[in-house]
């Protein structure tokens, strides 16, 4: 089959085969005719396409817990991992906390983060209050 098309303003002649497909153009009207691209030959369908696979979900991001930071001589400091408003604190000083238990609830970017503790030991600290803002790396509890 021939098609006249239009690209960038010029009009070309393409001619398509009905087995394979082999694509021919010609510039119409020009003194000098386009180069054709190379024929490109494709096998006849034999069987209709396999469907995609469905979209795997991504899972869920991890919970956020701030790294732990040492200070010296007052035990392992867990630190805001981005800016945002204190929604729950879950623990007070004296309160004994395993590796992986919830200290407190960050709001940042509209998503509650759950804060864990990043190991065992006995909180000696608690520098922030419900309703508070802390900012990235600020300190929120200690842990000795």
């Amino acid at each position: 089959m021939k098609y006249l098309v239009t690209l960038n303003g010029n009009e070309y002649e393409v001619e398509v085969g009905a087995d394979s497909v082999t694509l021919t153009a010609e510039r119409i009207g020009a003194a000098k005719a386009a180069p054709a691209p190379a024929p490109v030959s494709r096998p006849a369908p034999t069987a209709a396409p396999a469907p995609a696979p469905a979209p795997v979900p991504a899972p869920a991001p991890a919970a956020v817990s701030a790294p732990a930071a040492p200070v010296p001589g007052s035990g392992t400091t867990v630190a805001a991992p981005m800016p945002g408003n204190i929604l729950k604190v879950m623990v007070k000083p004296g309160d004994a906390v395993k590796s992986g238990q919830i200290l407190l609830l960050l709001e940042a970017m509209k998503m509650e983060n759950e804060i864990y503790s990043p190991c065992d030991g006995t909180v000696s600290s608690v520098l922030v209050s419900v309703g508070g803002t802390v900012n990235s790396n600020d300190p929120m509890v200690v842990i000795g």
